[in-house]
């Protein structure tokens, strides 16, 4: 079993957990609060604290993870940030620990690629591959369901939520919900369709595709009001596990849906 390897520039907490195979490179600073997962890698000049971090992630130089939240509410009262598994973690990147709403945890879960510059604040909820192009920027409170891409230099509104398989075009702003299995992109997003090629790639038929298609139209080309598009679809009978993912997330909605 490999124990862990520690460059002698690295600054350590005495209380600081790190499994077998844990790498901290030059001039890392590992403050308290912080447990590393096996073969988990910090490269060079990564700050972090109140931090559990699982296996295999890679965390790039001059990346935050774990200081406060910015949130004038927040007093040092005692949260964190949970990441799981094989996450790329890349350079300049900040992730914030929760305030002291909600469940004080900022969270992240596996296989996810963060590019550089990427944002999280404060009690987000981050779910499985997924992936953030440069400089996208979550606000405090964002849900990100699983197999989402964002593109470049996004801007998500606090308490936002983007749905399962979306997309989200680069330069955008996004102040409403972004519905599951759909592009979004523009300044004040709108929906330009299915996301099919993400679809496809995730290996969803076609008649998955098809059906999804048709209650997309219902739902966001129709001149119906969400609610009576809902009703028209619970009425024409049985409904794919897709299309009632669908429905629960735009019912759950307090924000408003992108359209």
């Amino acid at each position: 079993m490999a124990k862990p390897k520690i460059h002698p520039t690295a600054i350590i907490d005495s209380k600081a957990k790190f499994a077998t195979g844990v790498e901290i490179g030059p001039y890392c600073i590992v403050g308290n609060g912080v447990k590393l997962g096996k073969n988990t890698r910090l490269i060079a000049n990564v700050f972090i604290e109140e931090t559990e971090m699982g296996k295999d992630c890679v965390v790039y130089p001059f990346t935050s993870i774990g200081l406060p939240p910015q949130d004038i509410r927040y007093k040092g009262e005692k949260t964190k940030v949970s990441i799981g598994d094989n996450n790329i973690i890349r350079e300049y990147i900040t992730i914030h620990r929760a305030s002291v709403s909600g469940t004080k945890v900022t969270k992240i879960g596996d296989n996810n690629f963060l590019m550089a510059y990427v944002h999280i604040a404060h009690d987000c909820d981050i779910g499985n591959q997924i992936i953030m192009a440069n400089a996208t920027t979550l606000a405090g409170h964002v849900t990100v369901e699983d197999f989402v891409f964002v593109g470049g230099l996004v801007a998500v509104h606090q308490f936002t939520r983007i749905g399962a398989h979306s997309m989200i075009g680069g330069f955008s702003a996004i102040p409403q919900d972004i519905p599951p299995y759909t592009t979004a992109a523009g300044d004040r997003a709108r929906l330009y369709g299915l996301n099919s090629v993400g679809l496809k790639r995730q290996n969803f038929s076609d008649s998955q595709i098809k059906q999804l298609k048709h209650a997309y139209k219902i739902l966001f080309r129709s001149k119906l009001t969400l609610k009576e598009a809902i009703a028209l679809l619970k009425q024409e009978g049985k409904l794919s596990k897709e299309i009632k993912d669908l429905i629960v997330f735009i019912e759950k909605n307090k924000r408003g849906i992108c359209r």
